[in-house]
């Protein structure tokens, strides 16, 4: 009897492991409560995988011997329930990948703000070395496909807490903890206790071998940290330390520092500006170290990494005011780190689909360098009564356009316009990238 792996969503991770499974000769069935993206059906029809879509059926879902569920399912679905109900192992995609990645190393990234610009920095220095590397997990395709299709001997993938949740014998060679802070609490029962439990899952399973890539800096972490064992080498990257192995960045100059071969460079040529990008360099940095890349390619690639689309994209100057896209910010924390590199006067657009957003942490910032607000989203109402008496210009808009429009009229020369929304984006777009897009659009059209 065929190892029955059903699978649950047929996005990207759902797709890349029905491919996966199906040429590991898994008996596989991927059911979908909404309609299949064409692209995937063509892909599930292509490989001879059964596919059901804009519902579930149940009875046959809960004759599996495993269930891969994908990240955006959740927990409390009354099907999930019938499933941990029958007692169905459920695992994730990465825990499917993992199973079949041979002697390859996994660098895994995960974090609460800097996940994607880490991984990819972190992927164009194995890259610029010369690494047979691929880009993977929730930038790029998904680490299963990759493993099916066009198997390398590094995954540089970046991982979310709903990838984590699920996984039982995965393990990272390089596992990178960037910070913590409050973000998806809708999926964690509102307990921030829950959302920190699932980030540490990044060590599960590590061993003296491996290493873990953290930041002392961020108080979460490193209050975490004191409960937990760490198994494998710990290697922080810091601006208050000098720790002997890891990173630490001082009197503007960084050290990364694995062995007596230490690399040291000035922060001021970095090609990402801002703080932030500075604790994301060094951690990219170290786990270039820990795959062996010598500090002189590390250092090149460090000085030619573009930012990225959607994080804090220069969209355009228009009559002496910079047009700025941070749409990838769907978090308060994000916000404050665009918020704190911003050095000129800023009309900030704001608002979207609140995941529990308090925003009294963004408060003194505004204070200090934001002139103007535009609400882009459905319920504004908590951003108003936030920044009421603070801001002395609070506006709505209903879309991209009007948001541009808007802030155009608030913004003089020498100003800047900041979209670092704060929030998710569901109300209004498809996701962050048609956020993104539209506003850049909107800025061209100006």
């Amino acid at each position: 009897m065929k190892h029955k792996c059903y699978i649950l969503g047929a996005g990207e991770s759902g797709t890349g492991a029905a491919i996966l499974a199906k040429k590991q000769g898994y008996e596989v069935f991927v059911s979908d409560g909404s309609p299949i993206k064409t692209i995937y059906k063509d892909e599930l029809l292509e490989h001879g995988i059964e596919f059901e879509e804009s519902k579930h059926s149940e009875e046959r879902i809960l004759e599996a011997d495993e269930i891969m569920k994908s990240p955006g399912i959740p927990e409390k679905s009354d099907l999930m329930k019938k499933i941990r109900r029958k007692g169905i192992p459920v695992i994730s995609e990465i825990e499917l990948a993992w199973r079949f990645k041979g002697d390859s190393k996994i660098v895994a990234i995960t974090g609460s703000n800097g996940k994607t610009t880490t991984t990819s920095l972190t992927y164009h220095i194995c890259h610029h070395a010369g690494l047979d590397c691929a880009l993977v997990g929730n930038i790029g395709v998904s680490i299963a496909r990759q493993i099916a299709l066009d198997p390398k001997e590094i995954y540089i993938a970046e991982i979310s807490s709903f990838q984590l949740d699920d996984i039982k014998d995965f393990r990272a060679d390089v596992a990178l903890l960037l910070n913590i802070t409050e973000d998806h609490l809708d999926r964690y029962e509102y307990k921030f206790e829950n959302y920190i439990k699932a980030k540490f899952k990044i060590l599960n399973n590590q061993s003296g071998n491996d290493f873990f890539i953290y930041c002392p800096d961020d108080p979460v972490t490193a209050q975490y940290l004191t409960k937990l064992t760490i198994h494998s080498t710990p290697l922080p990257f810091t601006m208050k330390q000098q720790p002997q192995k890891g990173a630490f960045i001082k009197d503007g100059t960084m050290t990364i520092a694995l062995n007596d071969d230490k690399l040291t460079m000035s922060v001021d040529d970095f090609k990402i500006k801002g703080k932030h990008n500075q604790y994301n360099t060094m951690a990219a940095g170290i786990a270039a170290a820990t795959l062996g890349i010598r500090k002189e390619k590390i250092r090149e690639a460090i000085t030619t990494f573009e930012s990225l689309e959607h994080r804090m994209e220069l969209v355009a100057m228009v009559k002496g005011v910079e047009y700025i896209n941070d749409s990838k910010a769907t978090n308060i924390n994000s916000t404050w780190f665009a918020l704190e590199s911003m050095t000129k006067p800023t009309v900030l657009i704001l608002g979207g689909v609140d995941k529990g957003n308090d925003y009294e942490v963004l408060k003194e910032l505004v204070t200090e360098k934001v002139k103007a607000i535009v609400c882009l989203g459905l319920e504004n109402q908590k951003i108003h009564d936030a920044f009421r008496g603070i801001v002395p210009f609070i506006v709505d808009a209903n879309n991209a356009s009007e948001a541009v429009h808007a802030a155009y009229r608030c913004a003089e020369k020498g100003d800047a316009v900041l979209l670092s929304p704060a929030c998710a984006s569901f109300d209004l777009f498809k996701n962050y990238e048609d956020r993104g897009n539209q506003f850049k659009m909107a800025v061209r059209e100006l």
